[in-house]
């Protein structure tokens, strides 16, 4: 199982699109500052999910979703 992901960072005020296999360790990841796109908006919060049952179809959609704007993200 696979997770397409949407966290937001309030210091930055943006959010961030990724997938993960793991989606707890991915987060404990990003706010560890072990993710060097990430680390400059600790803490992240996990504003939205979505299941794959493989990684090529979890990938497919994060492309989606990172080529639509921040109101498509806050509204799909």
């Amino acid at each position: 199982m696979f997770t397409v992901y949407i966290l937001f960072s309030e210091s930055l005020n943006r959010y961030y699109v990724g997938h993960t296999g793991d989606l707890k360790d991915r987060l404990i990841r990003h706010n560890q500052g072990r993710s060097k796109s990430t680390k400059s908006g600790i803490p992240w919060k996990i504003m939205y999910t979505e299941a794959y049952q493989t990684k090529p179809e979890a990938y497919q959609r994060e492309m989606e979703i990172k080529k639509r704007n921040q109101e498509y993200i806050l509204n799909d």
